[in-house]
Parts: structure tokens; sequence; C-alpha cells
């Protein structure tokens, strides 16, 4: 069994037929929204930010000064909403920016999260469980399934920035997102 059959038959254990159907006529519809935004350019600015545990936990011992601060991706939340085919369960879009050379914390999602990663520029390298890292470019995707180990998420440039998309479907009593390994 090759590496997207086994994450088929991982899907196959927390949702059915239908749901499955379902799910991916959503990432379709995600990445026709997503390609005619990256063809006509929305103006900067257009997303609303939101403040990540990821990005407070790496700043808040540097809070008021930024000096010494070590850089951080930027999250923005691009949707939240609950999905009515789906009950009990939400989509959840975020837009990650990662300035040259900087990557997110160790992590992994919330239990039932399942998770589509689209890279829209730049190259991101990704390590999930323990599975080899790996640099995608524009266009490239990869799933992570829920409770995945995202152990090493990462602008793999030092020189230009990158920015993923990450649609994730979710059970809708799930408070936290994103559990920060241990330091």
């Amino acid at each position: 069994m090759n590496g997207k059959e086994a994450l088929h038959e991982e899907a196959r254990a927390h949702f059915t037929e239908k749901e499955l159907v379902d799910l991916t006529f959503a990432v379709i519809a995600i990445n026709a929204w997503n390609r005619l935004a990256v063809t006509f350019r929305p103006a900067v600015g257009n997303y609303k930010p939101a403040v990540t545990a990821m990005a407070y936990r790496a700043t808040a011992s540097t809070a008021g000064s930024t000096h010494g601060a070590t850089p951080r991706e930027t999250v923005t939340v691009a949707a939240n909403v609950p999905i009515p085919n789906l009950p009990g369960r939400r989509l959840v879009s975020r837009v990650i920016d990662y300035p040259p050379g900087v990557g997110s914390l160790p992590h992994r999602h919330a239990r039932s999260a399942f998770i589509y990663a689209y890279v829209l520029s730049g190259v991101i390298r990704s390590q999930v469980d323990d599975e080899p890292a790996r640099v995608y470019g524009p266009g490239e995707t990869w799933f992570e399934s829920p409770g995945a180990h995202h152990r090493v998420s990462e602008n793999a440039s030092d020189t230009e920035p990158a920015r993923l998309l990450a649609v994730i479907i979710v059970d809708a009593a799930d408070g936290q997102m994103t559990i920060l390994d241990p330091q």
C-alpha cells in the first residue's frame, strides 16, 4: 500500500464514504477559489489577521520589545464556518505567511483535524510524523491525518517569503486547533 492509499484508509476510519465525497468536493471548491484569488491577486490587507498561540508564545518573552525577538509566521483565519451537510463539523482555513528562513514550532492539531495544505507561493519544508522532510513549491499539496505530528513546517528559502493555505475539517467541539510540543 503506497502513502496515498494509506492516507485514504486513515481518512476512511474517520469519515463515511459520503463524507469523504463531500470533503473531496469541498477541497476542489476551495482549490478553485484559491486559484482565482492567486490569479487576480487581491490587495494585501483584505485578510483579517488572527494572533495564534504559536506567534504569541514565540514572542511573549520579549513583550514590549522587538529587540531579540524571534520572527515568527503570521496566521490569518480566512474561514471558520460550520459545514451544513456534515453536522458537528466545521471548515477552518488559514493562510500562513512565513518570512524568509522562518518556521513554526513543532505541533499537533486537534485530534479530529483532517488537513489539506496547499503552497500558495515560495517553498515550504514540511515533515509530518516519521515521514522524511520534503520541500513543496507553489501549487503542491499534502494532507495531514487526524492526530498527525507536524515536526517541521518552515520556509525553505532564506531570501524569499512563503505562503501556505491550510484547509481543516474539524469537529465543531474542538476548541484549540494547534497544540505546541512541550518545550
